[in-house]
């Protein structure tokens, strides 16, 4: 089946003025999308124009060939979309809540019961499916919030910092999905988190003050950082300095001292080596050059 989505020249500005999304265009099949960005640059506000909870002030975004401004409904089909406000009914149990959203999605009881039970398993809730949301973890809450975004096996699956509250386990559980899932559907992963990206993403787009100043692989934003990443041995009273100085992407406390991972455009220092960047080095870096940090 056909699962493409086209942003083309899209922009949001909200009624105090503020300009969200300014001018977005991409174009992306099946897979996985990677969307990073700091907190405020429009993330977020681009994921519900995607969703249709809000309508671009200009521009248009398509699936598959069809206007979701004109034609929401036909995305609405065929997508999954979890918030990062997500919420509960602390009365139900998980089953019980999964049952009443396949409702309002529209789902056909018998279709909605084997739903239900095939989306507790995908996110590890088969043994708590009758616990109280109450008594959940704020992880366990989370994943009942990827659960319900699964119920109608959508082609275009959309998830705003999906990991937030899960453990080291529970988060190497959804990129594990995230990869199972990702084979004959479209998937949004908006984050401010590279690992949860570089685990998964088949491509990756940055977002910096409502703009996209990269969209591409993550081998290609690497590349751009080549030269710009270095290694700096500084003493302890200098570590002050040289992170209000220079963007400091990692920092190690040794006997001789503190190793600095700089991200800049020439040498720290005429000590600072040169090293290969790592997708956080070249994140940073990006997000610098935008003049986001």
């Amino acid at each position: 089946m056909p699962c493409e989505l086209s942003v083309q020249d899209v922009h949001y500005r909200y009624p105090n003025k503020h300009q969200a999304v300014a001018g977005l265009d991409f174009r992306m099949a099946a897979g996985v999308l990677g969307l990073l960005g700091p907190n405020g640059a429009g993330k977020s506000t681009l994921m519900r124009i995607l969703s249709t909870l809000t309508k671009a002030g200009a521009g248009k975004v398509l699936w598959n060939g069809q206007d979701i401004a004109r034609s929401p409904d036909a995305l609405r089909a065929e997508l999954g979309y979890l918030p990062q406000d997500f919420g509960v009914y602390p009365t139900l149990t998980a089953r019980e809540f999964l049952a009443y959203l396949a409702a309002v999605k529209g789902l056909p009881v018998a279709l909605a019961r084997t739903r239900v039970e095939a989306c507790l398993a995908m996110v590890g809730l088969e043994q708590a499916a009758d616990r109280r949301l109450g008594d959940f973890s704020g992880g366990m809450r989370q994943r009942v919030g990827i659960a319900q975004a699964l119920l109608n096996d959508p082609r275009l699956l959309i998830v705003d910092e999906p990991t937030v509250g899960l453990d080291p386990e529970e988060r190497l559980r959804f990129r594990h999905l995230i990869t199972d899932l990702a084979a004959d559907r479209l998937i949004i992963l908006s984050t401010h988190i590279v690992s949860d990206v570089e685990a998964s993403a088949t491509a990756l787009a940055v977002m910096s003050k409502g703009r996209l100043p990269f969209f591409g692989s993550q081998d290609d934003l690497v590349a751009q950082a080549e030269g710009k990443v270095w290694e700096w041995l500084v003493p302890e009273h200098a570590l002050a300095s040289a992170r209000a100085s220079f963007t400091v992407s990692s920092s190690l406390r040794r006997p001789d001292g503190v190793r600095l991972r700089i991200v800049a455009d020439a040498a720290p220092s005429a000590d600072a080596v040169s090293c290969k960047p790592a997708l956080e080095d070249a994140y940073l870096w990006l997000l610098a050059r935008a003049g986001a940090r």
